[in-house]
């Protein structure tokens, strides 16, 4: 696991992007305070934007909109909600003292 920033530093129904073990990662936080991490690169728009995504929820699932084509990614599994082909890698979230620490295997 990689420390990576402290928890008031992800927005609430945002993101940001930290370099886990040379993966960009997108960490988010729900409105509900949860924190899930997903692959930054969105596959179906090719590029490492996912961090800058919409966050919300769909079907009773928190996800995240692409900012480039507006796919949907399950936070929690990673399922593009739009397209059953496409997935994005899932990481790892701990929360100890404040700082939120990920982990990429």
């Amino acid at each position: 696991m990689t420390a990576v920033c402290r928890v008031e530093d992800v927005p609430v129904e945002g993101g940001v992007c930290a370099l886990v073990d040379g993966t960009a990662v997108a960490i988010f936080r729900t409105h509900d305070g949860n924190l899930y991490a997903i692959s930054n690169y969105d596959p179906v728009g090719m590029a490492s934007v996912l961090s800058r995504g919409i966050v919300g929820t769909r079907g009773g699932a928190a996800y995240v909109a692409s900012p480039l084509h507006k796919q949907g990614y399950d936070l929690r599994t990673g399922q593009c909600l739009d397209d059953p082909e496409v997935r994005v890698a899932t990481y790892d979230v701990r929360v100890d003292d404040g700082v939120v620490w990920v982990g990429t295997s």
